[in-house]
């Protein structure tokens, strides 16, 4: 199965070579970044390393950076796509395990779940804020959707190729709530979804929203999951449910 690992990159200059080493060889058959108009260098050192190349010649956000990396990996003839942020915050390594589980029809879906113990995580420099809104957004997730996910908020992500074609993730926000809404719209599609757990650095150079952002995606979280109860009962009908046409 040819394995594409996406990189949705954003001023990942300094961090783009320590985590494309850490990739473990013979996981992955190519690599795809796509830049979302970064101020920094990180074209060229993406070029340098050798990756093949996309960039947007403006801002399109997080969710549009996304939709850049699927649509590229899904015409190089992906079997399996690997979201990997390129700040280094995740550990590269679990990758196999990610794929594994995919290619021996396990999970559509898998994650890297950076929750192992509140002690280890709030230790790793989460900040207390993010942990317990991780915590209350999972849990209300997982009660609602009828999933059983350590995490819905991973970066971290693995996808066969049917997922991405069977979710219509092209009508999903550009903004930071696209992570949830893929992942709700794949839980009332009935794919299997699964995490693994995966250490996680915070430091200067990885990436992270601030209080208010995090704040509109929390809030806009719990707006797509009253869209999946609406939709579900039946009693308003959204697009974003049904499957992709391709």
């Amino acid at each position: 199965m040819k394995t594409i690992v996406v990189l949705p990159a954003y001023n990942a200059e300094k961090t783009l070579a320590r985590t494309v080493a850490d990739l473990p060889r013979g996981s992955y058959d190519d690599i795809i970044l796509v830049d979302d108009a970064s101020g920094d260098n990180t074209v060229g050192e993406a070029r340098r390393l050798g990756i093949k190349t996309f960039a947007h010649e403006k801002n399109r956000g997080y969710g549009g950076n996304q939709k850049t990396c699927y649509t590229e990996a899904l015409k190089l003839g992906a079997d399996i796509v690997v979201m990997l942020h390129p700040d280094f915050q995740y550990d590269p390594r679990v990758v196999p395990y990610m794929t594994g589980l995919i290619k021996d029809k396990v999970c559509d879906i898998v994650l890297g779940n950076r929750i192992r113990t509140r002690r280890e995580t709030l230790s790793g420099g989460m900040p207390a804020y993010k942990y317990f809104a991780n915590r209350f957004l999972t849990m209300t997730e997982n009660f609602i959707l009828g999933e059983n996910m350590g995490e819905f908020h991973s970066g971290l992500r693995a996808f066969n190729r049917a997922a991405l074609e069977r979710i219509d993730w092209t009508l999903n926000s550009d903004d930071f709530v696209f992570d949830q809404e893929i992942l709700i719209q794949a839980a009332y599609l009935g794919l299997k979804m699964g995490d693994v757990p995966v250490p996680t650095k915070y430091f200067e150079e990885a990436s992270s929203i601030d209080f208010w952002r995090s704040v509109k995606y929390g809030s806009a979280t719990l707006v797509t999951l009253g869209k999946y109860i609406l939709h579900k009962n039946s009693l308003l009908k959204y697009k974003m449910f049904a499957p992709r046409k391709i």
